[in-house]
Order: structure tokens, then sequence, then C-alpha cells
């Protein structure tokens, strides 16, 4: 009896997860969206992912990761709620790390 019950148990489980997996993105959103998101994390990703780089940077191109940075912050300010706030935050501290980097250089 008690084998069946976790043998149901464990369907349920199963049914229930395949039910609360998120939909693949692509069929709630229109290609041009999909496309979109890609676009703002893809840049996302070639910005704050060089930061372990920063002090080989040259000053022009510290500039030019600012300038970035603040191109980025507009378009992820027209996401929703909760990826604005993860990806605004996690942004500006990139910057800031460069914007670091670039008085510190300015400076020697």
């Amino acid at each position: 009896m008690k084998r069946r019950a976790v043998i149901l148990a464990a369907i349920f489980l199963g049914w229930w997860l395949l039910a609360a997996a998120p939909a693949p993105l692509g069929s709630i959103f229109s290609p041009q969206q999909v496309h979109a998101e890609e676009g703002w994390e893809a840049e996302f990703r070639a910005v704050c992912g060089r930061t372990d780089d920063a002090m080989t940077f040259s000053a022009s191109e510290l500039r030019g990761l600012i300038d970035r940075c603040d191109l980025l912050n507009a378009r992820i300010g027209q996401l929703s709620e909760p990826q604005r706030k993860v990806f605004a935050k996690r942004l500006q501290m990139c910057r800031d790390l460069y914007v670091f980097t670039l008085e510190a250089k300015e400076k020697k």
C-alpha cells in the first residue's frame, strides 16, 4: 500500500512540475520581442563581462564602456519590474567600476 502511494505521489509531482514549467520564450513573445530581448542581453554580457580586465583598458576604452552602459540603461529601463531592478543594479555596479578605474588611471 505504501509503495502504491509513493508511486502515485511521484506521478503527481512529475505532472505538476511539467504543468508548472514555463513555456518557451518563442511561444509567448513575437520573434521581434525575442530578438530585442536577446539584443540587450548580448550587450549586457559584452559590457559587464569585461570587468575583470578593467585595469588593462585604456582611458578611451573605459569611456566607451561607460557610454555603452548609459545606452544600455535606457533599454533595461523598459523591462518588467523584477528584471529591471536586478539588471539595472548589476549594470550600475559595472559602470561604477569602469568610472573608478578611469578616475584612477587619470590621476596617474
